[in-house]
């Protein structure tokens, strides 16, 4: 029972950042992107205020992403696992965004919207749930 507890905490936590985003965190960019207006006018932002708050969003999604995936696997292995490739997905993802930041999104708007996805949100989770229990599923065969 705790174990349900523990991930239906998870997904309020993770619901909990991305309704209060526009409260918690600095990001000029939530309403540029709300718009859906490529024409609209690129927003000043401070560069560490900004990273800052990325970062601070990141390691509260991941908090929440791997407290869903250890109750649900129930497996410390699997939840290091987790971690390393949330971090690495973002590790990817962050230095691209930034780039796009600093290119004013002249590279893709589109582009640049679905790379944010990536960083602001807990994508990774959504792709590694269905990966473990494949997984899981293959060691019980």
């Amino acid at each position: 029972m705790l174990r349900w507890i523990l991930v239906l905490a998870g997904f309020i936590g993770l619901i909990a950042v991305r309704g209060l985003e526009d409260k918690i965190f600095y990001d000029p960019f939530l309403a540029y992107f709300k718009s859906a207006d490529q024409s609209a006018l690129f927003p000043e932002f401070v560069w560490g205020k900004l990273i800052f708050s990325y970062l601070f969003r990141f390691g509260l999604n991941t908090f929440f992403s791997l407290i869903i995936i250890h109750s649900i696997f129930q497996n410390k292995h699997w939840t290091k696992q987790a971690l390393v490739l949330i971090l690495l997905v973002f590790a990817i993802t962050f230095p691209i965004y930034l780039y796009c930041i600093n290119d004013e999104f002249r590279f893709g708007y589109l582009f640049s919207f679905y790379v944010r996805r990536f960083v602001i949100q807990p994508l990774t989770l959504i792709l590694i749930i269905p990966i473990f229990y494949y997984r899981k599923k293959m060691i019980l065969n």
